[in-house]
């Protein structure tokens, strides 16, 4: 009995350890993948698991804004809203090749408004394809960027590097992340690890020196003409100092921070703020993306190393109480055996000693040990007894 449990265990850990190995080698690479399946949030952040739109403000901003058609400079207030919604539809349709199974396509849209009044300060909307593994950019020959900035009249672009995801599993190393603006990827440096809220982060930062936009030449001459008198034409500068703090697990964001400044330089005529902006991710999204990522680096965590650790134990435990019931039952009926073999010796043994012993010889029982009762016999150094006489042996002598 203890052999055959300890056979039946001793398979169980075998398929256990199996199990663990198919987990840890293909089934938690396959969850550290972008999804096909993400949808952004509805307005009741439904259904789980779904994008929210990430929101960032800036106080004391001076900034351009376009009113009755006429560039004009603001001070105040405002909220950057950037919401991602992944396109099935377009990664089934459009990932072909190379692309195939290998990428998804996203769409992103992002709106700068004034919170005193919520009028639009800029949009801007872009559409690129990601690599699930790294989530980095990939080729591909239908990407764009549309901004209604300086650069806005031309929405080619060629995406690269990190946008606005960072790989599963980040490292402590520099990447590559995209700038809008420059519409090129720029190194951003690991800087350290800082507590957010719940989760423990990776900080990246990208410095941007002060560079030339590429602007168009009729926009530098509406800037000149609305902002600088006597001017004929300029250059727009840019720079940023951008933040990122990253939950490394899942490689979601959970704390953004860009300090932007672009100004007008005109041919004549001093230099002109165009955007002096320090913004943050306000609390709300903070505690969304700390909440998000920490759900997804448990998963990721359970998947990829708790289970098959907890599997793999198991399974190395049902083999060392198989083994050992197995060994266990095969002495035992070994013993069993012995104990039998020795009883019925032992049975046979008294039997023979019960039986009677018996002569087959014609002599009767015992013929060879005691002479019969009949019988006149003496020992052979035994000196005979005299003869007696009888009184008929005496009558004839006479």
């Amino acid at each position: 009995m203890k052999a055959r449990l300890g056979a039946v265990l001793f398979g169980i850990g075998v398929a256990s350890l199996a199990l663990a190995a198919g987990t840890a080698y293909y089934v938690a690479p396959s969850v550290t993948k972008l999804p096909y399946d993400l949808t952004f949030c509805n307005p009741d952040n439904q259904p789980d698991g779904c994008l929210k739109a990430s929101v960032a403000v800036a106080e004391n901003a001076t900034f351009m804004q376009v009113i009755d058609g006429k560039p004009t400079i603001q001070t105040g207030a405002l909220k950057a809203t950037t919401e991602v919604v992944p396109q099935a539809s377009t990664t089934e349709k459009e990932m072909t090749g190379d692309l195939a199974g290998e990428a998804v396509v996203w769409q992103a849209y992002g709106r700068v408004i004034r919170t005193d009044n919520g009028s639009d300060v800029s949009l801007y909307s872009a559409e690129l394809a990601l690599d699930r593994e790294t989530a980095a950019a990939r080729k591909w020959d239908k990407q764009f960027l549309d901004t209604d900035g300086p650069a806005g009249e031309d929405d080619s672009v060629e995406f690269q590097g990190q946008t606005y995801k960072f790989p599963f599993h980040a490292e402590r190393k520099d990447y590559e992340y995209f700038d809008r603006d420059l519409r090129k990827a720029l190194p951003i440096r690991f800087d350290g690890t800082e507590r957010v809220k719940d989760v423990e982060a990776y900080r990246y930062v990208q410095v941007i020196p002060e560079t030339d936009l590429v602007v168009a030449e009729g926009s530098l001459t509406a800037l000149a003409n609305a902002l600088a008198p006597g001017a004929t034409t300029g250059k727009v500068t840019y720079s940023n100092t951008r933040t990122i703090w990253v939950e490394p697990t899942s490689g979601n964001f959970v704390k953004v921070r860009e300090q932007q400044k672009k100004n007008f330089v005109p041919d004549q005529g001093g230099t002109v703020t165009l955007l002096d902006a320090d913004f943050a991710y306000d609390d709300a999204t903070i505690t969304n993306s700390v909440k998000s990522a920490g759900e997804t680096r448990d998963k990721l965590r359970l998947i990829s190393r708790t289970l098959p650790i907890a599997v793999a134990v198991l399974g190395g435990l049902l083999l060392i109480v198989g083994l050992w019931l197995i060994v266990a039952g095969r002495r035992s009926a070994a013993d069993a055996r012995l104990r039998a073999d020795a009883a019925s010796t032992a049975v046979d043994a008294s039997t023979r000693q019960e039986k009677p012993v018996t002569d087959e010889r014609p002599g009767g029982p015992l013929s060879d040990e005691i002479p019969p009762a009949s019988t006149n016999w003496r020992m052979e150094d035994e000196p005979a007894a005299p003869a007696q006489r009888t009184a008929s042996d005496e009558a004839e002598k006479r």
